[in-house]
């Protein structure tokens, strides 16, 4: 992991809470950092997401933004130990990733994982969890989970 953007280094010094665009590529995200493992033009962090987020320090993050990255995530629940590890307590994660039933999901060959409507209520509370139960005991944290969807294209 390096910090590239001495702004970075400077809000953490300060006590400043980050906002991530996590896997951002090109597509920056505006009053977003990008954290990404290639050092493409604009990225202000580089770092695996397969391994911990060790410049990152606890609670220093407000916003973490993720369009369409954990499911290149081989490592997937040590990461989402690191989200909540660096995330303030009142912060918010906001996770975009194909659903298992979209047909692009299983044709990547990057993809190594693959997600349903419950997947994220595997780091939740037994008591937040809709309808049907999972289980919670694969993490020994929690998230509280605001909003799960599915959209389909025509």
């Amino acid at each position: 992991m390096e910090i590239i953007n001495l702004a970075v280094k400077s809000d953490i010094e300060k006590g400043v809470p980050l906002n991530l665009n996590l896997g951002s590529g090109m597509t920056p995200k505006t009053g977003f950092y990008s954290l990404d493992h290639l050092p493409l033009e604009g990225i202000d962090i580089l770092a695996d997401l397969n391994k911990p987020l060790t410049l990152l320090p606890d609670n220093s993050v407000h916003k973490v933004f993720s369009y369409h990255v954990f499911e290149h995530v081989e490592n997937f629940i040590p990461l989402m130990g690191e989200l909540h590890r660096i995330v303030k307590n009142n912060g918010m994660i906001e996770v975009v990733v194909p659903h298992f039933s979209n047909v692009y999901s299983f044709s990547d060959p990057t993809h190594v994982r693959f997600f349903g409507l419950y997947t994220m209520y595997y780091f939740s509370l037994d008591k937040d969890q809709p309808t049907r139960k999972v289980p919670s005991f694969y993490a020994d944290f929690k998230f509280r989970v605001e909003l799960v969807k599915i959209e389909f294209y025509k």
